[in-house]
Formats: structure tokens, C-alpha cells, sequence
């Protein structure tokens, strides 16, 4: 009975391990079906001995290099056969029309390959380079990095590749790693295994065959095997269970390509020869018990790991004799080949085993599509490696990959910007960074650079000033394009920042490697920390994003840093919050169709001399996917215009300044839409405007008069002003400023509201445009709400919204070089208006109407206007009620031919036609407004779009009326529509 009990032990033991085998067996690459194919038989039948040895060679190739390199590649292809090239620098064009040179002259094609770990742009100029392993380890989305590999795969063969040495899967679990570090997606194997999967499937689902490196790994070594022979002295068992982990799980997924490390790892080899040629590491454990069958390929034959006390050729011998298919980088393939031939000969290998190899490598050039090999078409592929998709795709890998590592009283994203002085740091930077400049799209942010070296009277001056902020954002930069593991900051530098942290409130954004956190004192302690992982223009923009809510971030800490961070670490900061600036595709547009248009019609604009120049803005989905200027202040002038400059809103400035205020008062239920004028003004009681409905005079269906040209009673006949209106310097009986040496009596804005009560109504109640109401509506504001209306509209609108440049009297502000000019007045100021209100009336206000008066940016006035698009709410606030937007932006008397909402345009009603006030595909639920000086704002709930144009058609006379004849405005808009149908 115990002899049968035991026997039954066995051969269930048995039974479960064959069960374990089979379910972890590892998967046959795709490429080995055709080993037998009929066209691997006819090339095998072709080649002599020696060529089939040279087939399992791939040597380097670069295209940046002289034609004395190009003839020695050719020299390699035509004499010695070599099956394949791997490309190191150069550009996509070069390499691409070299590549179909070196096919041309091959008797079997080339394979191709390239170290493209994070793309093209690790080894190719113009093309995209995505974030490093170490930021993508970061992310909780894996089917992004699938993504990548799908793309970087398109890229690849697009130049005529086939083969990427990627991805990583060497676990970096050490911190002084000088080789992989950022190189590898972190510190857990888990995490390592399942992100090197998806790159890998990416890639080779779309026939670029990925090799996962570097064998067994190359993780805990703090030796680079470029220079020397690294030594990994660890037991098997921890061998097994941590650094062969990532490739035994991506061997089972079927992987086909494995790449060998130079490493000495004596638990595995005790000889000490590098792992390339040690047939116990390749043979037996890579082949056998890890049972790969696909192509084993070395690290490049020319590192000092592997051929140091290893002469040319011999080592490429040795790394046959120990297992690999394929020889990366041999420096001498006459001798290579010779070397093979002579173990042949001494029975160390035999022909059928490099046959074996060499259906291999035929096999895969098969699955590449290399038997019906074509040439790689030159025409438009710098293009075709950046396309915009490509773009988003880097910019959402980027996004997917910030972590914040601090959150302290939720402090991110920022809110309540009103009670906030905010100075943007940049360290490691000497002029302003893309960091600051994105931080500066919204709010106020004051910049500051602390350079590397930077001096102790640079030092101080930056102290003094940082005594009027309440908040420093501080970005610790990076000096080099790769993350390395080092701090150039000065000890100077690097204890200021510390001071920063412990006596201000700071947020400090990490653009370097993790690791460097480390040695950076009280980092910890700032009040939120962002890392990024490395230096660049996305990862710099998208974290300022982050801050001010733009975007979100949920990635978690691939590393440990020291004592201060374990791997895993990392808080979700929710975004949504304000704008997203990013690009067309990100919202659903075609960009290419977009530009292309909205650039042609602007350019067309300012060929006719229709404008000097401009600005657009255009946001889906509170994704801004447009924010640029064009051409200039003036049409002879040098000054082009910028996103920044500030532009006069003319008549917008109804929509932005008097309507949001009286959505506000009634929501409070202080301003009613069906009293008159005379409820809160008493001056207009006996008025012919008594008891007229806000709701008429809002809708321009009052009979009010359209205007009255007010500055012309100032003027005698002859032309001259009249003594007793204007004075050439102020004084307290004339204070209102008109222009620099003309001064407006103090009661003549009286005479102003007294033209407006005696003006004439018309009895037939109809749609007329009429802006009288507008100069009164100010005084309204202030008598309902008791207080003043610029303080008003700043404090309940501009300020908390971000909006720092939506002003009245931006001259008072900014500089003049940011105020775009508007007309040469030869009628009234008689002077060129540069820096106040273009609008006569406005002016003789002192340039506080809610007729005219407004100045701002595209950016920021369109915080404001995507406040309407969101309901009333933006940035966490909630303005005005949904109800009360929607109330005031429908049609108002649709029944009397009457498209306007209340004070803001509409769309005409009934049949569109291309030369309307708005584009034809803009739905009935769109609103807007525009501007004399030649401004257009437009939103749209149903496609939740926001369109903004900004210009100075004005200049320099306001007779300029062709942006109207060329219907320029309305025509971007429609291209928007038509780039969102594609």
C-alpha cells in the first residue's frame, strides 16, 4: 500500500508539472513560420557557405556620414554579403534613400534595424522622441504604451526598418545604474514585465520585430558595458526571481527577438566571459530552460563589455559557438566569417546549425515582407514620421506619466486665483522657460531664473522681490536632453531652493531624473511636488497644466528614491478644471485641414491689406487647439504681433463687461428683465424710455436710435474744439482724459446721458441695432450693486478667472508695445489712438463704457467666454446660474424676424447663407458678438466650441471695410465646422 501510495505521489507530482509546463510554455514567434517557406528554400539554395554565415551579421550604418562611409557599407553588401545594417545617427530622408542605395546592391535584402526605445528620435533628427521608459513606468495606462509601439512601429518601417532593439525590460534596482536607469520602465518587475509586453505587442503586431533587452539583465550594475565588463553577483535564485522575471514573461507572450547583455554573472557562468559568449547563459538557460525559439541577438560587438582581451572577429566567432543568430555591430566581418569557418572545420559547429541560423534570419526577413521587398518612397516622409497623431500620442504618454508625489491641503489644482501673488522659478534655465510661459496662459505669474552658477547678487535681488508673493512655483530643470542621475545645480542654488520650501508656500516641479530627488534637501516638504521625469517641451507645459487644472495626473513612482519615496507612490489630482492647450486631434479636429485653411484665409486677409495681423483662438470641448498670432502691429511696422499683445473688443465689450454683470445681479434677483431704465436710473422717469422692458432694449428691439456721434458737438465749424469742452492739460474741472493733450470737462458725460434720454424711440417695435443703453448700463451696475463697475466686473470676473490682461485703460497696465494700435484719427483726437478705446463715445467716458473700452488677448478674454460655454462655471467657480445663460442666449423674438438674444448676437434666422453673420453650420443654440476694430467672438453649446478673432482692421482708417467684403471672420469659422466633419 505504501509503495502504491508513493507511486501515485509521483505521478501526480508529475501531472501537475507537465500541467505547469504546458500553460507556461512559451509562445513560437510569427516569424518562424516561414522557415521552411519556399522562398527561405530558394534564397538558402543560392547562398554559398560563407554567405550564409554573413547572413547572421548586421554591421553599422549611419547617415550622417561621408560618402567614404557609404562606399564602405557598399563595400561590405557587395563582397561579404552581410544580411543586415543597424542605423545609428542621421535623418529619416538621408537614411531612407541610403537604405534603398544599400538594398539595391544586396543579393538578398537587408534587414534594417535601429535603436528606437523611445522612438526615432533617439538616433534620427526630425523626428518624434516620446518619454523615456522610466516616465512611461509611471503610467497606469498600458494600452498607451501599446499605442507607442503600434506608432513606433509605423515610424520605423515608413524609413525601411524592420527591426526595433527595444523594449528594456532590465529592472533598475539600482540608483547608481549609468547605462539603463531612465532607460527601464522602474524598479518592479511586475510592472516591468507588463509594460515591456505591451511595447512589444504594439511592435510586433504591426511586423516590427521587437528584441527585449538586455539578457539577463542589466538592472543591478553600476558599471556601463560601453566601457568595461560589468559583474552581477547574485545568487540564481534572486536572479530568477527578480532580473529573468520580465524575460521569462515576455518570452511565454512570444516575443521573437532577445537581445544578450555584456555581463560577467558568475551564479549563471563561473567562467567569467561575458554572457555574449557564454553558451551556459544563451544556450542553456535562454534556449533550454527558458525555452526561447526566436532570434537571439548580441549587444553591439564593439563595447569594451565584450572586447576587451577578445580580439576582432574571434569574438564574433565565440558569440556564434555560444548560441546567438544575429551579431550586432561587427567591426571585422572578413574576419568574422573566416573565424566561423575555422570552428566549422574543428567540429565546434556544424553547417546544418548556421543553416539553422540563417532560416532564421530569412524567416523573419519573409515576415517583414522582405520577399517582395519595394523601396521606401522619399516624397513627404519627414511628414509621415511626425503626423499629428503621432504628436497627440507623445503628448498624452507625457501626461499619463506626471506624478505628484505631494498634495498638501489639496493645493493643487490651484483655485481662488484672486487671493493668489504668484512668482514662477525656474532653476536651471537662464531665460524663461516653457514651463513659465505656460504657467503665464493662466494667471499672472512673475518670473524668475536661477541658473546653474547663479551669483550671490542675482541670489538676493530674486529674495528681496519674492517678498510681495504669496506663491512660488518652483521648476528644478534639467541640463541635459536625457535624464541623467546628476544635479548641476550650485550648492548656492540647491539651498535657496531649500529656503524657498520651508519659508513659503511652494509647488515644485521635478524635471529630472527621479533618482536625483535624492540629493536635492527638503524637496519633500514642499507643498506639492510634480515629477515629470525628464526635460522637455511637453512634459514642461503639461505640468504646468497640471498645476492651474488643465490636466490630470494619476502616475505612480516607478523607483524608489532614497527614504523619501517608495515605488508605487503617487496622487491623483483631478483636471478639467480651466483650459487644456493641446492639439486639434486632441479634440476631434483635423488639424491639418484646419491650419491649413484658417492660415490661408488670414494670410489672404493680409495680402488685401484687410488687417495687419491678429489673433485666433479656438477651444473644443475646453480644449484650446489654437491660440496664434499673425503678421504685424501696423502695415509697415516691425512689430509682429503675439499670443500676449492686447487688442481694443470695440463692441465685445458689451458681451464681456455689462452683460456678465447683469446675469450676475440677476441671478440675485436684483435686476429684473421687465422694468425699464428708469427702475434704476430716476433721471430717465419722464423719459420717452420710461417703462421700456431691459428685455426690448437688451434684444435691440426698443426703437431705440443706433447711436449718436457725441464727439461732434465738441467741434466748431471750422473744425477747431470748442474752448469751454477741452483743455490741453488737466485740471479738476477737466479730468476726463482723451488724449494725451486733450482733457474732457467733468459734466459733459451728463450732456452724454442727457443726448441719450432726449433721443428719439420709434413707435414700430422691430430689430435695430442700438448701443445707447450700453453707455448707461455702467451707472446701473453701480447703483444696484453699490459699487464701481471696474471694481465690480474686476473682482466678481477678470481677477478669480485669470484674465489679467481684460481691462479697461490697458495703458495704465502694460506696456505700450503690447497694445496693438487701431485707427489714425484725423476727425476728432486727430491723432494715432495707440494704447485708448478706439470708440469716440467710450473715450469721452474716460474710457469706461460697456459700449466699448475693453482690451485683452485672445487667451484670456476667452476664459471669460468659456465660462458661458461651461454654464457659468469655470475653474471650480460657479459665476452665473445655467438658467440664466441660457436664458439670456436665446432667441428673444424669433416671431418678429428678430435674431438676437439678449445683448448677444445670433445666428440669422431661417435659411444660412455663406456670407452670414456667422458660419452656416453654427448651430441655433450659438451666440456672440462682434467688434468695430475688427473682433469676432462666437460660441457654440451644441458643438461646445469657442472661436475668438482678434484684429485692428481700423488701421488706418476705419473706411478699410474689406475683412467685411472678403467675409474673413465667418469664413475661419466655418473652416472650424468643416475640420471637425474630417
Amino acid at each position: 500500500m505504501k509503495i502504491l501510495k508513493s507511486a501515485c505521489i509521483v505521478l501526480t507530482s508529475l501531472l501537475l508539472s507537465s500541467s505547469v509546463s504546458a500553460q507556461t510554455q512559451a509562445q513560437s514567434p510569427e516569424f518562424l513560420q516561414y522557415e521552411h517557406s519556399t522562398w527561405v528554400d530558394s534564397v538558402m539554395a543560392t547562398l554559398t557557405p560563407n554567405e550564409r554565415i554573413a547572413q547572421l551579421i548586421m554591421i553599422a550604418a549611419y547617415s550622417n556620414r561621408d560618402d567614404e562611409h557609404r562606399k564602405e557599407i557598399l563595400k561590405q553588401i557587395t563582397e561579404n554579403k552581410i544580411g543586415g545594417l543597424i542605423f545609428f545617427q542621421g535623418g529619416p530622408a538621408r537614411q531612407a534613400k541610403l537604405m534603398n542605395e544599400y538594398q539595391a546592391a544586396s543579393k538578398v535584402p537587408l534587414l534594417g534595424a535601429i535603436d528606437a526605445e523611445w522612438g526615432l528620435g533617439m538616433r534620427l533628427d526630425t523626428t518624434i522622441s516620446y518619454p523615456f521608459q522610466m516616465a512611461l513606468g509611471a503610467m497606469q495606462e498600458d494600452s498607451l504604451i501599446y499605442d507607442m509601439g503600434v506608432e513606433v512601429a509605423r515610424q520605423i518601417k515608413r524609413v525601411g526598418l524592420h527591426l526595433n532593439f527595444a523594449p528594456v525590460v532590465d529592472v533598475n534596482n539600482n540608483a547608481n545604474n549609468p547605462v539603463i536607469n531612465y532607460r527601464s520602465f522602474g524598479e518592479n518587475k511586475y510592472n516591468v514585465a507588463k509594460k515591456g509586453i505591451a511595447y512589444m505587442r504594439g511592435l510586433q503586431d504591426n511586423l516590427v520585430l521587437p528584441t527585449a533587452k538586455h539578457f539577463p539583465g542589466h538592472g543591478d550594475t553600476d558599471t556601463d558595458s560601453h566601457y568595461a565588463l560589468p559583474q552581477i553577483n547574485h545568487s540564481r535564485k534572486r536572479l530568477d526571481t527578480t532580473e529573468l522575471y520580465p524575460f521569462r514573461e515576455i518570452i511565454k507572450a512570444g516575443i521573437g527577438g532577445v537581445m544578450v547583455a555584456h555581463l560577467d554573472i558568475p551564479a549563471l557562468d563561473s567562467t567569467g566571459v561575458p554572457s555574449t559568449l557564454s553558451k551556459p547563459i544563451i544556450s542553456g538557460l535562454l534556449k533550454e530552460e527558458l525555452g526561447f525559439k526566436g532570434l537571439i541577438v548580441t549587444d553591439a560587438m564593439n563595447m569594451k563589455g565584450v572586447t576587451k582581451d577578445n580580439a576582432p572577429g574571434i569574438v564574433d566567432k565565440d558569440a556564434i559557438l555560444a548560441g546567438n543568430g544575429l551579431l550586432e555591430f561587427t567591426v571585422a566581418v572578413p574576419k568574422a566569417i573566416q573565424e566561423v569557418r575555422k570552428a566549422m572545420r574543428k567540429g565546434l559547429i556544424t553547417q546544418a546549425d548556421i543553416d539553422n541560423r540563417c532560416r532564421k534570419i530569412l524567416a523573419l526577413k519573409q515576415w517583414v515582407g522582405l520577399n517582395n521587398y519595394q523601396p521606401t518612397s522619399l516624397e513627404n516622409i519627414i511628414e509621415d514620421v511626425n503626423t499629428p497623431e503621432a504628436k497627440l500620442l507623445n503628448r498624452r504618454l507625457t501626461e499619463a506619466s506626471l506624478t505628484v508625489l505631494k498634495n498638501e491641503q489639496q493645493i493643487l489644482p490651484l483655485q481662488k486665483l484672486d487671493t493668489l501673488k504668484i512668482a514662477a522659478i525656474s532653476f536651471g534655465k537662464k531665460k524663461e522657460s516653457k514651463f513659465q510661459k505656460s504657467l503665464s496662459l493662466y494667471a499672472q505669474v512673475d518670473n524668475f531664473n536661477v541658473p546653474n552658477e547663479v551669483t550671490p547678487e542675482q541670489l538676493s535681488a530674486i529674495k528681496e522681490q519674492l517678498n510681495n508673493y504669496n506663491l512660488v512655483i518652483a521648476g528644478v530643470h534639467d541640463h541635459s536632453s536625457y535624464p541623467r542621475n546628476d544635479l548641476k545645480l550650485s550648492s548656492e542654488a540647491q539651498e535657496f531652493l531649500s529656503e524657498l520650501i520651508k519659508s513659503k508656500t511652494t509647488i515644485a516641479s521635478f524635471f529630472k531624473n527621479p533618482y536625483v530627488m535624492d540629493d536635492v534637501k527638503d524637496i519633500e516638504n514642499a507643498e506639492a511636488l510634480i515629477l515629470t521625469y525628464q526635460d522637455s517641451e511637453n512634459s514642461e507645459d503639461l505640468a504646468a497644466q497640471l498645476i492651474f487644472g488643465g490636466v490630470s495626473a494619476n502616475g505612480k513612482l516607478p523607483v524608489s528614491v532614497g527614504e523619501k519615496f517608495k515605488s508605487g507612490e503617487g496622487l491623483e489630482v483631478k483636471g478639467g478644471l480651466r483650459f487644456k492647450y493641446t492639439l486639434p486631434e486632441d479634440a476631434g479636429l483635423n488639424s491639418e485641414l484646419l491650419y491649413q485653411k484658417v492660415d490661408s484665409l488670414m494670410q489672404k486677409a493680409m495680402d488685401a491689406k484687410a488687417i495687419p495681423g491678429g489673433q485666433l483662438f479656438i477651444a473644443k470641448d475646453q480644449k484650446v487647439i489654437l491660440n496664434k498670432a499673425y503678421g504685424y502691429h501696423k502695415y509697415s511696422d516691425t512689430i509682429k504681433v503675439k499670443t500676449t499683445d492686447i487688442y481694443d473688443l470695440a463692441s465685445v465689450t458689451k458681451v464681456s463687461s455689462a452683460l456678465p454683470s447683469l446675469m450676475k445681479l440677476y441671478d440675485e434677483g436684483k435686476f429684473d428683465l421687465e422694468t425699464g431704465i428708469d427702475t434704476y436710473l430716476p433721471y430717465f422717469k419722464n423719459s420717452n424710455k420710461a417703462n421700456v422692458p431691459f428685455r426690448q432694449i437688451l434684444a435691440h428691439q426698443a426703437g431705440f436710435q443706433p447711436w449718436i456721434p457725441y464727439w461732434k458737438n465738441t467741434l466748431r465749424k471750422n473744425g477747431s474744439y470748442k474752448w469751454h469742452t477741452f483743455k490741453k492739460d488737466s485740471s479738476s474741472r477737466y479730468p476726463v482724459k482723451v488724449a494725451s493733450n486733450l482733457w474732457l470737462h467733468k459734466n459733459y458725460q451728463s450732456k452724454i446721458y442727457k443726448a441719450i434720454k432726449e433721443s428719439p424711440v420709434k413707435e414700430v417695435k422691430k430689430y435695430e441695432y442700438s448701443g445707447l443703453v450700453f453707455y448707461l448700463l455702467p451707472g446701473i451696475v453701480e447703483k444696484i450693486s453699490g459699487e464701481d463697475f471696474v471694481t465690480y466686473v474686476d473682482d466678481n470676473f477678470y481677477t478669480p478667472l485669470g484674465a489679467t490682461t481684460l481691462t479697461y485703460k490697458p495703458n495704465n497696465k502694460f506696456s505700450i508695445d503690447r497694445i496693438v494700435p487701431t485707427e489714425n484719427d484725423f476727425f476728432f483726437r486727430k491723432k494715432s489712438i495707440h494704447g485708448s478705446v478706439h470708440d469716440e463715445g467710450a473715450i469721452m467716458m474716460g474710457g469706461v463704457s460697456a459700449n466699448a473700452g475693453l482690451f485683452a488677448n485672445a487667451n484670456d478674454l476667452a476664459k471669460l467666454l468659456q465660462m458661458y460655454l461651461n454654464g457659468g462655471s469655470y475653474g471650480g467657480v460657479q459665476y452665473i446660474s445655467e438658467e440664466t445663460l441660457k436664458e439670456f442666449t436665446k432667441y428673444q423674438f424669433p416671431e418678429n424676424d428678430n435674431r438676437r438674444g439678449l445683448g448677444f448676437d445670433k445666428p440669422s434666422l431661417g435659411e444660412r447663407t455663406e456670407n452670414g453673420n456667422a458660419a452656416k453650420d453654427a448651430s441655433e443654440l450659438s451666440y456672440g458678438h462682434t467688434g468695430f476694430t475688427g473682433i469676432m467672438v462666437w460660441m457654440d453649446p451644441a458643438t461646445d466650441l469657442l472661436y475668438l478673432f482678434l484684429s485692428n482692421r481700423v488701421l488706418p482708417t476705419r473706411d478699410n471695410t474689406r475683412l467685411y467684403s472678403l467675409n474673413t471672420r465667418t469664413n475661419i469659422q466655418q473652416a472650424i465646422y468643416d475640420a471637425m466633419k474630417n
